[in-house]
């Protein structure tokens, strides 16, 4: 993570003008080194993001008269139930402005600190989207290659061990009802690979490692995807998805990947992480819900027989996206305000 930083930073710094960016690990949350870390860097404005909350930090940060913004932010009921367990402590360290999210995160907050210069914002998140890259539509063509020409892909993305059970009976079903069809398919964390080879053996599915892979693949191939770096390319190529850590309680994963690359995809009922993204998008049709891995299997079959034009589809995408940028603007002013 942190090499990743460093160099985002310095490409930043390359390209902005900017005379010092630094990067440096957050200190453990004691007051002492708080105090310390605040004294050496002495900073004219402290911007949080999300949920970054630590009680040493911020009074810290008070002491030394420090204003505090906490942006792109957002909470929980769990841990708005935690927060509380300590609400004179809190009250104590309130930032200065929060601007949250969604009116949900922004009653959360208010009934941890009050009222008070809470406001909502746009997500930060939906500035970040984009449309696909250079090196992107390089790895789609290299994919397509691969791939059977006159049968459709399937893909299943960042899928968690808590769900797997249920999406082992999705491949059956979808091989089912399309037996040529091509699924792709990609683990959430790779240590998972060993139980989806036994599964495929065990079934007597033809499947193939991406790794492995180097002639175009025969109709009705499972790939297990054992490398980085490709779900976006495969969403642009796929006629249908799924997207995992929503079948189980783990918050869901992102949808919008596939939506933007031009695939309506289909999840679970469990997406708390993404909620932010607005219900409007199942309202409209452009994510579908389903309550279990049989309705998923029965729309995934339908979505393969009978694909959405891609370019339609992503060009919904980004209008419902478009709508909804502008909190990077938000958040600047805000800051410059206080600089």
């Amino acid at each position: 993570g942190m090499e990743i930083l460093q160099k985002a930073a310095a490409d930043f710094q390359q390209h902005t003008g900017i005379r010092s960016l630094q990067t440096a690990f957050f200190p453990f949350d004691r007051p002492q080194l708080m105090h310390r870390a605040v004294s050496q860097i002495r900073p004219r404005v402290m911007v949080l993001l999300e949920s970054e909350m630590w009680p040493a930090h911020l009074a810290a940060l008070k002491d030394a008269g420090v204003p505090v913004l906490l942006v792109n932010a957002r909470m929980t009921e769990r841990s708005l139930r935690r927060y509380r367990l300590w609400p004179s402590l809190w009250r104590r360290v309130r930032p200065e402005r929060i601007l949250a999210v969604s009116d949900a995160d922004a009653r959360r907050f208010s009934e941890l600190f009050g009222p008070k210069q809470i406001s909502v914002m746009p997500n930060i998140k939906f500035d970040r989207l984009k449309e696909r890259s250079p090196e992107t539509e390089e790895s789609v063509q290299r994919l397509a290659a691969l791939l059977p020409a006159d049968n459709p892909l399937l893909v299943l993305g960042s899928i968690r061990q808590q769900e797997e059970s249920a999406v082992q009976q999705i491949i059956l079903a979808v091989r089912h009802c399309l037996p040529d069809v091509v699924i792709g398919l990609f683990p959430r964390h790779m240590h998972r690979l060993a139980a989806w080879k036994s599964f495929f053996e065990k079934q007597q599915l033809p499947w193939q490692l991406r790794s492995q892979i180097e002639a175009p693949l025969q109709d009705g191939t499972v790939v297990l995807w054992d490398t980085f770096g490709e779900l976006t390319a495969a969403y642009s190529l796929a006629s249908a998805a799924f997207v995992g850590g929503s079948l189980a309680p783990l918050g869901g994963q992102n949808f919008l990947e596939p939506l933007i690359s031009g695939v309506k995809p289909v999840i679970g009922p469990f997406w708390e992480t993404f909620q932010w993204v607005g219900s409007e998008i199942t309202a409209l049709g452009l994510v579908r819900e389903v309550r279990d891995w049989q309705a998923a299997a029965e729309t995934l079959c339908s979505d393969l027989a009978h694909p959405a034009p891609k370019n339609q589809v992503r060009g919904d995408a980004l209008r419902y996206i478009e709508s909804r940028r502008g909190g990077t603007a938000a958040v600047c002013e805000l800051i410059d305000r206080y600089l």
